[in-house]
């Protein structure tokens, strides 16, 4: 609790002078006035994060947590949980969507086991794989609590600490994640932190879920949230309630770097479930968020409302495992190029007659 308590009183807002001071420079570079339209606004979003109006971005690293759930013995998702650890194998060595468009993206992954319910020793042992193990899965919480509160506070200092220990040698963070029937404690949060009980809104099919199954599911996330009654006003309750270990790794995460001053590229559904966990704990935290994408899952449309923020892409994306965060950090590299590269009015000698 102590590293949590500290994380938290070193979250500030992002810098208002340094936002300012990057409208003013891009409003002097030769285009018309925000010709590059989101582009820029991410820009003026990184100078506020960073307090450096050359928007650092170049090292990229993506936290991938996994961890499974208990909700899945109640027939919320197709895949038995053991896809979990098949996944996570995957992903080391290399084979998974996430390895692919990170590449592409120029960033490292790091796969994290923050609660799968399997012995991956062999792959901590080879360095493949960082250990930060709460438990072997969360409990059933349609039925009691996922995980105790202590194991709440675990999972997020586990979070916290990979950031602040990453934060020198990362730029920018993105998150991941990747847990059969994680779909269905995302949906609880958002419900919950909605101030409902009917999660029938912001329930969809995960990886595949049949269309007849989706009544089922609801009802399954609404006994949990029933029975449960998660306190909307504390996030760590509502974590440990109906969440899971990867989504408050995320959540420590976002927070870790928060009190870095570092930027967060948040990935879909499960994601934005972590983002909305540190936004409920420490709501400075929002300010270091950026929504990659606008996931297919009907729940995220909520989910980006109570976050405040708007994903930079709509690519009807499901995947998870932060895919859609490797997509979207280039256009941080854009950003960061356009402050850094673009020629001004004054050095170009170009007139502003008839641009404004």
């Amino acid at each position: 609790m102590r590293l949590l308590e500290e994380t938290l009183s070193t979250i500030v807002p992002a810098d208002g002078d340094c936002r300012d001071r990057a409208r003013e420079h891009i409003l002097q570079l030769t285009m018309p006035e925000w010709a590059l339209g989101r582009i820029l606004d991410l820009a003026v979003e990184l100078a506020g994060m960073t307090r450096d109006l050359r928007c650092p971005v170049r090292r990229k690293r993506i936290i991938l947590m996994a961890g499974d759930h208990g909700i899945v013995r109640r027939g919320v998702c197709p895949q038995p949980s053991s896809v979990t650890t098949q996944m996570v194998r995957n992903f080391v060595q290399g084979g998974g969507g996430i390895n692919v468009l990170s590449r592409v993206a120029g960033a490292d992954v790091m796969v994290v086991d923050m609660g799968v319910d399997s012995d991956l020793s062999d792959l901590v042992a080879a360095g493949k794989v960082r250990d930060c193990k709460v438990a072997r899965g969360t409990a059933d919480f349609s039925v009691g609590p996922a995980m105790s509160r202590e194991q709440a506070i675990a999972s997020l200092e586990q979070g916290i600490r990979l950031a602040r220990e990453l934060a020198a040698e990362t730029d920018v963070f993105g998150t991941g994640e990747m847990g059969i029937g994680n779909t269905s404690p995302s949906s609880a949060i958002v419900t919950v932190l909605s101030g409902e009980t009917d999660p029938v809104p912001y329930v969809g099919r995960g990886a595949g879920l049949a269309v007849d199954r989706l009544a089922h599911k609801a009802a399954v996330i609404r006994e949990g949230i029933l029975h449960n009654r998660p306190n909307p006003a504390d996030g760590l309750d509502v974590l440990a309630k109906v969440g899971g270990f990867e989504i408050g790794g995320i959540a420590g995460v976002i927070l870790g770097a928060a009190s870095c001053r570092k930027p967060v590229v948040v990935d879909g559904f499960i994601s934005s479930a972590g983002a909305l966990i540190a936004a409920a704990i420490a709501p400075a935290a929002r300010d270091y968020m950026i929504l990659a994408h606008g996931s297919a899952e009907p729940g995220h449309v909520r989910m980006t409302e109570l976050l405040g923020r708007r994903p930079l892409l709509d690519l009807g994306l499901r995947l998870g495992e932060g895919t859609g965060a490797a997509l979207a950090l280039p256009l941080l590299d854009a950003a960061a190029a356009v402050m850094t590269q673009m020629a001004t009015f004054e050095s170009a000698r170009v007139t502003t007659e008839g641009l404004k």
